[in-house]
């Protein structure tokens, strides 16, 4: 019985020490393990309770190398719209700077060759023209920095909105009225058409505004006739007509990314901040904004449609 006892003492003292190892080993493998380094802990001991404590750490570092992963990708990504950001700030700075550069010469120009004599610009002047441009190029750095912090607003996690079901056909009729002179310069007639004029959605009033008001935006600049708006059951679609060339480059996928433009070249107008500030308020208030280009078949305007249709998460 003694000797029973002493061999059970023996033996519980030897897992003991087995296992107190094994945790050891382990421990050592946490903290010696690199933190980019895609190893994973292994198990020495037959026993179920090890093999389930190395399952759970091995989750882990996978939830951890998932979040860097993407982390990282978020960055390079950060770095492209960065780089993206600076050269659309950049070019018309020193398109500004240029035309400045040309009116002063010229200005100089017409004092060295009238010595002595006030100068007496005329409205068609060189000077005035260049002038004008810079102006020009500086209110597009402007309309720039203010798509910027509009973004910046929409994107905010600790942003209050005022959620309330708002009327929708009154507040697209509001926002097409404040774009009347851009429609009757291209003579364009958006239509307007409602299965249900009193259709409500759950939203803040003023974002919903924005998001309105930024795909009709999107549509003066580069659609190629007027928008169709239109209510089926819970979704709002914004159709208008698009060349053909435009719509090859369209990537729908990525439409709403801040700072995308299709235009490669970056010739295009606008930030690319627009439908991503639209998109951002959407998400806030439970409603998303999906993209479609498909051929034209009743326009002979282009030969593309685009159309972006809001639509309630839960519908």
């Amino acid at each position: 019985m003694m000797g029973l006892l002493a061999g059970l003492v023996v033996g519980i003292a030897i897992g003991s020490a087995v296992y107190g190892r094994e945790i050891r080993r382990m421990a050592r493998f946490l903290r010696e393990r690199p933190a980019e380094s895609n190893a994973r802990l292994s198990v020495e001991l037959p026993d179920g309770s090890s093999r389930e404590l190395a399952r759970a750490i091995n989750a882990q570092l996978d939830t951890i190398q998932t979040e860097r992963i993407t982390a990282m990708v978020k960055a390079q990504e950060f770095q492209r719209d960065l780089s993206s950001l600076a050269h659309d700030v950049r070019t018309p700075l020193m398109g500004a700077q240029g035309h400045i550069q040309l009116a002063m010469e010229d200005a100089r120009s017409q004092a060295t060759r009238n010595p002595g004599t006030e100068m007496q610009p005329h409205p068609a002047s060189d000077r005035e023209r260049h002038l004008e441009v810079a102006l020009q190029r500086l209110d597009d750095v402007r309309d720039l920095l203010d798509q910027l912090f509009s973004y910046a607003r929409a994107a905010d996690p600790d942003q209050i909105l005022d959620i309330e079901p708002v009327a929708v056909q009154p507040l697209i009729a509001e926002v097409l009225v404040g774009h009347y002179p851009e429609f009757e310069e291209r003579g364009w007639e958006p239509i307007l058409e409602f299965n249900d004029e009193r259709f409500m959605l759950e939203a803040d009033r003023t974002a919903l505004r924005r998001i309105i008001d930024n795909l009709v935006t999107n549509a003066l600049r580069h659609g190629a006739g007027a928008p169709v708006i239109t209510q089926r059951g819970d979704v709002i679609a914004f159709s208008n007509p698009i060349a053909a060339q435009a719509a090859a480059g369209i990537d729908t996928a990525r439409l709403f990314d801040r700072f995308y433009q299709a235009d490669d070249a970056r010739g295009s107008k606008g930030s690319g901040l627009g439908l991503a500030v639209a998109q951002s308020l959407a998400g806030a208030m439970h409603l998303h904004l999906s993209a479609t280009v498909e051929r034209a078949t009743n326009s002979d305007a282009a030969d593309a449609l685009l159309s972006v249709a809001i639509t309630p998460t839960n519908s």
